[in-house]
């Protein structure tokens, strides 16, 4: 059988027109969960309930302390710094390529006592850390990076977790019946496999740690998997 001629997905990504699309949607949570408000709470307890575990499964971890410093990577307008990493995090900064949502973030009331720090408005693809972070958490966001990008982006992380720290990966998983991933022409992004997601962990040099699948969602939307990664 000849090879296949047709491009991979991440092919089609275009960082121009993902950006015109987000630019298009409103600052609200209905905006930033595509019409499905509903799930926010039990994606934000499947969260908070993961990140326990983490912390009882590693021994030099306190479960009920603050960590110090985390980063939330395409945050949009901060609904999970807001809802979820305020009460784990005592300084949380904000990555956002879209500058209105960006402006969103220092004004939404967090639900802990952690607070916004640091604001980049630029993209993944380009951010560089800083600072060194006890957690980094990216979800719903890695799909706007090319497979090459997202290996790039990882290495980077690598070099910007703290020794005890995670670094998180919460995306859709692809159900396509050939097992590839799938481009989305609409927001020009990719929804990627289990398989190309370890894939890509192992060519970014990086330890899967723990994961596991969100539970709770209405049926008809993809099925969200959690990562728990370390380098």
């Amino acid at each position: 059988m000849a090879p296949s001629t047709n491009p991979a997905p991440d092919a089609n990504i275009s960082t121009s027109d993902s950006l015109r699309y987000w630019n298009s949607i409103s600052t609200t949570v209905d905006g930033m969960l595509g019409g499905y408000p509903e799930i926010s709470r039990t994606d934000l307890k499947g969260s908070a309930n993961f990140f326990a575990k983490l912390r009882r499964e590693q021994a030099s971890q306190s479960g009920n302390s603050l960590i110090q410093r985390a980063v939330d990577c395409g945050a949009g307008i901060g609904r999970i710094t807001a809802g979820f990493l305020s009460t784990v995090c005592e300084v949380v900064d904000v990555v956002e390529p879209v500058e209105k949502f960006a402006q969103e973030v220092k004004g939404q009331k967090m639900v802990g006592s952690g607070s916004v720090g640091s604001v980049y408005v630029t993209g993944l693809e380009v951010w560089a850390p800083e600072a060194q972070y006890d957690l980094i958490w990216n979800q719903w966001c890695l799909g706007h990076l090319t497979d090459k990008q997202l290996v790039s982006y990882l290495e980077r992380c690598k070099h910007a977790v703290t020794i005890d720290g995670w670094i998180i990966v919460k995306e859709n998983m692809s159900t396509n019946v050939d097992g590839r991933d799938v481009f989305d022409q609409q927001d020009s992004s990719v929804t990627r496999t289990d398989q190309k997601f370890r894939q890509l962990f192992k060519e970014a040099d990086i330890r899967l740690i723990k994961t596991e699948v969100q539970r709770g969602f209405p049926k008809g939307l993809y099925p969200v998997r959690i990562y728990a990664l370390k380098p």
